[in-house]
């Protein structure tokens, strides 16, 4: 899949399949439009393309900077790198972007610079300044230009309109198992192991402190949850807490996951944690001895939810 940091960057000698929209997280509904962009483009043959946008939309024209993203751009491309497509396009998003109209659109990017033969579109997708033209616009106009428009439909994308905004209100609600349902992979982020105050290490849980470099990313609630990582090609499993450690006074915000069974110098490495199960709200604890003993419970759960796993998958490797 060949990725382009702007549509004047594209160059392309064939005709071109082609899609858009945000594409935040690249979900299973998301995944459906993709698999018959695939398909159209192989059939045709055409070379198809994805065009997402960067800063989100809502970020410029709202100036809403409160959006929390599901993935970050590299996150959107090792998603989409295997799923078949040939173009990969992050356009800027800016005011003067935002300012064309549906038809200039149209023409200056999809017909002139794509070459486009077919678009693929969801159901529901609104494009052009303000966002005021829909499926029908695009119809219109591409018997002016002469590309043929497919419609998917909400029935289409598994009977339900799977949603980047459920996956988010599951994550911030901490319903794990559910927003790993909607994506089709388990939700994960990477950072920075980064020194912290070791303070778990004081209690017999030494911990990574993760730092996210992304602040649009979005980081479930506060809490306690099951996760892994790969380190050194090994999968290890882990307990992960988030928030301000209410326990010791004045503990800043963190992410600090404590790995199981590994033990090892991580300061400095990149490491991207995959979220797969909640296990309780964040608490303040009247003792150190009280935190230990939450934290040995918080253990024996994580162990025996990967212990489940093998059972239920036995050619499973942890």
């Amino acid at each position: 899949m060949k990725r382009f940091s702007s549509i004047t960057d594209f160059t392309c000698n064939k005709r071109v399949v082609a899609t858009l929209g945000t594409f935040d997280g690249v979900h299973l509904g998301h995944r459906e439009i993709i698999k018959k962009l695939v398909r159209s483009a192989s059939e045709s043959n055409a070379e198809s393309l994805l065009l997402t946008f960067f800063p989100h939309p809502r970020m410029v024209l709202k100036q809403d900077h409160g959006i929390f993203l599901l993935s970050t751009l590299d996150e959107k491309y090792e998603l989409l790198k295997d799923l078949g497509l040939d173009n990969f396009i992050v356009q800027k998003f800016d005011i003067e972007f935002s300012n064309l109209s549906a038809e200039e659109f149209v023409k200056t990017v999809l017909v002139d610079k794509f070459n486009i033969s077919k678009i693929i579109i969801g159901y529901d997708h609104r494009f052009g300044k303000n966002r005021t033209a829909d499926i029908n616009d695009l119809r219109i106009f591409g018997k002016k230009y002469g590309f043929e428009v497919e419609e998917i439909s909400a029935q289409e994308i598994h009977d339900v309109s799977i949603s980047s905004t459920k996956v988010r209100k599951a994550l911030e609600e901490a319903n794990i198992s559910l927003a790993n349902e909607f994506l089709g992979y388990p939700y994960s982020f990477s950072g920075e192991v980064v020194h912290g105050k070791e303070l778990g290490r004081t209690l017999g849980y030494p911990t990574a402190n993760i730092k996210v470099d992304e602040n649009y990313k979005l980081i479930p609630k506060n809490g306690v949850y099951i996760v892994e990582s790969t380190i050194e090609g090994k999968n290890v499993k882990g307990m992960m807490s988030i928030g301000i450690n209410p326990t010791f006074e004045n503990h800043p915000y963190s992410i600090e996951v404590n790995f199981l069974d590994w033990s090892g110098n991580l300061y400095g490495q990149t490491l991207k944690v995959r979220i797969l199960e909640f296990i309780r709200e964040e608490e303040k604890f009247s003792s150190l001895e009280a935190l230990v003993a939450r934290l040995k419970e918080d253990e024996q759960i994580t162990r025996q939810y990967f212990d489940k796993y093998v059972e239920d998958c036995p050619s499973a490797d942890r």
